[in-house]
């Protein structure tokens, strides 16, 4: 009998959640994607779509293969449609309640042979892990931002995590050609206890007048070969997810570094998040994730 197609569900239709889908989706995966909002789903698939279609101009991809990646790419409104799933990444927000809820609520509807994979980028695994009955089956996958664009995930195992588990997110990212790097179950494992502070810095030049957002940024990408300057990268992430991470990172070990800016809530409290929302530290004529 032929082997049954690799199922993986997204669940977080935002800009990670996104980036994550066409990953799956492009390294061969039947691919569901789910939202609390259902509209967030076809949107999600429409920017997929987009980036697919700018990847076969670029010659990244031909058009047979991005036809394919999109057609892997299938909705998932119902909760209980995950249950298909023999790996399921959730990226929604970095809320530690809303993360163990959703971990409940997975752990109700998936098989027990499901594994349970968070793209928490600063929140404990064991922890969220914890939330659900089968803490062995859990694990943490955090991708790099843009996700479809960046190889790097840090897979992480919970104090509980199972090599089973952990297997299974490894060869995940092994199959769709991205670069897993094994980290400890610590606040920000690598990328953001480095990332957070940058940005941090970053953005505290521009309440400073120390340079512009976009002068910073361009000392950044031309000095260290960076391919997003922090702020550009905070604009991409949102600003309001880049409160939420200080929120979340500094009261563990109160590293004035990871204090958020008071920059960062005012332009939150402005509705200027960034891309999404047309404005952050730049201005946006098109808010759609990728693509034209």
């Amino acid at each position: 009998m032929a082997e049954a197609p690799r199922t993986v569900a997204v669940v977080g239709c935002g800009t990670m959640g996104i980036g994550i889908a066409i990953v799956a989706a492009r390294g061969g995966w039947r691919t569901l994607l789910h939202d609390a909002d259902a509209g967030r789903i076809g949107r999600a698939r429409d920017d997929a779509a987009a980036f697919l279609a700018r990847s076969v101009k670029l010659n990244r991809l031909s058009e047979a293969d991005a036809a394919a990646a999109l057609d892997r790419l299938l909705p998932a409104p119902v909760a209980e449609d995950l249950a298909a799933a023999d790996l399921v990444i959730e990226a929604v927000f970095e809320d530690e309640q809303v993360k163990a809820g959703l971990t409940r609520m997975l752990d109700a509807v998936c098989s027990e042979e499901t594994v349970l994979a968070t793209n928490t980028s600063t929140l404990s695994v064991t922890r969220l892990g914890a939330a659900g009955r089968r803490p062995e089956r859990f694990v943490g996958m955090h991708f790099c931002l843009p996700a479809q664009l960046m190889k790097l995930v840090e897979v992480t195992r919970g104090l509980r995590t199972s090599d089973a588990a952990f297997a299974t997110a490894w060869d995940f990212c092994v199959s769709t050609g991205q670069m897993p790097v094994e980290t400890k179950d610590t606040p920000g494992f690598i990328l953001n206890h480095f990332v957070i502070p940058l940005n941090n810095r970053a953005i505290r030049m521009v309440e400073e007048q120390v340079a512009s957002p976009a002068d910073i940024d361009r000392a950044v990408k031309s000095a260290y070969g960076h391919p997003l300057g922090p702020l550009e990268l905070v604009d991409l992430v949102g600003l309001d997810t880049q409160e939420r991470l200080c929120d979340a990172f500094y009261p563990i070990g109160h590293d004035p570094e990871l204090s958020c800016p008071s920059l960062v809530r005012q332009m939150v409290a402005a509705g200027w998040l960034g891309k999404k929302a047309g404005r952050g530290f730049y201005t946006y004529q098109n808010d759609k994730t990728f693509g034209a």
